[in-house]
């Protein structure tokens, strides 16, 4: 009985010390197989297509396949609560994007960036502020504080779309109504920005407060006039557009993309992810198609993107009470 008890308790003290030493030897065989990466958002898109072109730089950092799962629905929370609930083994990650900053304050869900390891931002797509050629020649709006000028001569009256209600282009108006200190008009479009942009090059609205990719082609046209870019950089492709804060108006607002992992992953596994997206950012085939697709590489670190993140949870609400879409007590 007495040695039954011995085997029993050496049992027991090989089972703990498994126990402690298995997270580590995890971690250091990671990774040992594909990872499994969800996106919020439909095939085709710019998430989709941002981050599959990702995945395939990431491959070759990690050495695995990434399989990317497009599980989609109810304005991206499906997608983006299937990344949290995650088991936390480093296989299962996934691109969390803007809109994970605005289904608290509509109650659409409860889960907000503190429900994830923010990993790295791998992209930005910035709003630009684009306005009717026509309308613009008439009321001699050549830049973005003759524009704001008017916005403040004539309250209320100028007409800007973005895309569906709620939508980061909807909620960019807000944004660069509280920033500029301007009345104007969110007009919303449910079938998305292209139809936004081809209003506005009708004449129908004022303009738009879309994506610079999305306004391109009646730019090029010569229908739309773009007036600044809301970012910190110029855009590629439009190299003469200055951005808002070059003309004076701190405006940066757009989407992001992101890679996350569900809380509770250990940390070497955060730090081989980490490091082997770092490395990701910079390959060049991903830097070629990101150049070719018009998206901007805006690569932060876990720490970086962690306090955008933060600054996002406060900046959002606020600009949706400008649209109308909450209250303003919804928002503190």
């Amino acid at each position: 009985m007495k040695t039954c008890k011995k085997i029993i308790a050496i049992a027991l003290v090989l089972m703990l010390a498994m126990a402690v030493m298995a997270p580590s030897a995890f971690a250091a065989d990671y990774p040992s197989k594909g990872i499994y990466m969800i996106c919020p958002w439909g095939a085709g898109g710019g998430t989709d297509s941002c981050l599959r072109a990702f995945c395939a730089a990431l491959d070759k950092q990690l050495g695995q396949t990434t399989t990317v799962d497009n599980l989609t629905g109810a304005s991206g929370v499906i997608g983006h609560e299937a990344i949290a609930d995650a088991e936390p083994d480093g296989y299962t990650m996934g691109m969390i994007t803007w809109e994970i900053s605005s289904y608290l304050p509509q109650d659409m869900s409860e889960y907000t960036y503190e429900n994830y390891i923010p990993v790295c931002r791998v992209n930005t797509d910035a709003a630009a502020i684009t306005v009717n050629t026509k309308w613009a020649e008439e009321n001699g709006v050549t830049d973005l504080d003759s524009f704001v000028t008017y916005c403040k001569d004539h309250p209320g009256e100028v007409t800007m779309g973005g895309s569906s209600a709620g939508s980061v282009w909807h909620v960019g108006g807000g944004y660069l109504m509280n920033e500029a200190g301007i009345e104007i008009q969110m007009i919303t479009y449910q079938d998305g920005a292209a139809s936004a942009a081809k209003a506005a090059a009708q004449g129908e609205i004022t303009g738009v407060t879309i994506s610079a990719a999305e306004a391109r082609s009646f730019v090029e046209s010569g229908d739309l006039t773009m007036l600044g870019i809301m970012s910190t950089e110029r855009n590629s492709v439009f190299p003469d557009v200055p951005t808002c804060q070059e003309q004076g108006y701190d405006c940066v607002w757009g989407t992001w993309r992101g890679i996350a992992l569900p809380l509770g992953v250990d940390d070497e596994i955060v730090e081989t992810v980490g490091a082997a997206c770092a490395a990701a950012v910079e390959d060049p085939d991903f830097i070629e198609f990101m150049a070719n697709a018009g998206q901007t590489i805006s690569y932060l670190n876990s720490e970086d993107f962690t306090e955008f993140l933060a600054q996002e949870e406060e900046n959002v609400p606020l600009a949706m009470v400008s649209v109308g879409l909450i209250e303003e007590e919804e928002a503190a």
